[in-house]
């Protein structure tokens, strides 16, 4: 009885040692950022509000930032400042990965907005817009480009083109979005699908933080607008170029929306760092089950068979007596 006791505590051991392990793989394949919580209340700068479900920030979506750096006007100088994104992943959850995986390889680093429309849109993502030499020199592909790869148009009921909302760019095919995306400067609902013939657009995201600036370079000069005034205004304008260069430094995935302050630190862990303590606790457990795996097969094997009791003559009783005569 001992014997099966000591196997079953030992199944059970072995059992739960191996937990530790799966979470430390989980941990090694989940990107530091998703480890970042960030509150919502340190976003003061965000669009005009709607009553829908995109006002409300949701633990665990994604947030990147967008450096940029504009010249608002003529005669002015240039602002550099940063744009605050959330992603609604739960809603989009195809469009939001492909962003994704478009800032984590650096897609976007180093090009610019290449159409511009007061009241309306702010059109960038096209890895083709990059100055070469001086602005306004680039490649011929600037506004076509992309990666090659599109995505499924995705759409869901809660999301809509309200103010700040990001969207993606596609052709007349539904299913051609790619790596171009929009940020709309105030809402745009003339391109929600149920306003539309030809299915609409998609939003994936809203801007938390850093409005001011997408406005700004909603309003800056472009060649088809150069004036800069917003009281005066071309009616046809429809994919003017900023006249002076609207850059996108870098964008960058910095964590994810904590609205209930559960990933909420004053230490945000460098790679390096994280790493290391992946490392110390995945060799203390492999430690601990090196030890344990002779010990169990000891245990094991002292334990197979239930020792017999000592043989005690007393507790003998004869059930028959031999017949000498036979």
């Amino acid at each position: 009885m001992v014997g099966r006791w000591v196997i079953l505590i030992t199944l059970n051991l072995l059992m739960f040692s191996s937990i530790p392990i799966m979470t430390i793989a989980d941990a090694e394949e989940q990107p530091i950022w998703r480890t970042v919580g960030i509150d919502p209340l340190t976003w003061t700068d965000g669009p005009v509000e709607e009553d829908t479900p995109m006002k409300d920030s949701y633990y665990g979506n994604a947030v990147f930032e967008i450096e940029v750096s504009y010249v608002p006007g003529h005669f002015e100088d240039r602002v550099d400042g940063i744009v605050t994104l959330e992603l609604f992943e739960q809603w989009a959850p195809i469009t939001t990965q492909n962003m994704i995986e478009h800032i984590e390889m650096g897609l976007y680093d180093g090009i610019f907005f290449h159409r511009v429309i007061d009241d309306f849109v702010t059109q960038s993502g096209d890895p083709e817009c990059k100055a070469i030499g001086a602005y306004p020199i680039t490649s011929l592909q600037c506004g076509e480009g992309g990666t090659g790869e599109t995505i499924p148009l995705e759409h869901n009921e809660n999301l809509s083109h309200v103010d700040g909302a990001i969207g993606m760019a596609r052709s007349l095919d539904p299913d051609s979005a790619d790596a171009q995306w929009y940020i709309a400067e105030t809402e745009a609902h003339n391109l929600d699908p149920e306003n539309r013939d030809d299915d609409g657009y998609a939003t994936f995201g809203i801007v938390r933080d850093g409005m001011t600036h997408i406005k700004a370079i909603a309003a800056t000069p472009t060649s088809d607008d150069p004036t800069g005034d917003e009281d005066i205004q071309n009616p046809a304008s429809s994919a003017g170029r900023p006249v002076y260069q609207a850059k996108i430094i870098s964008i960058e995935m910095v964590g994810v929306a904590d609205p209930d302050g559960i990933l909420w630190g004053d230490f945000v862990p460098e790679t390096e760092e994280a790493n290391f303590w992946v490392t110390v606790m995945g060799n203390t457990i492999g430690l601990g089950i090196l030890i344990a795996i002779p010990v169990t097969i000891f245990i094991m094997t002292y334990a197979a068979i239930d020792r017999p009791k000592l043989l005690n003559q007393e507790e003998f009783v004869l059930d028959a007596l031999i017949d000498d005569e036979k």
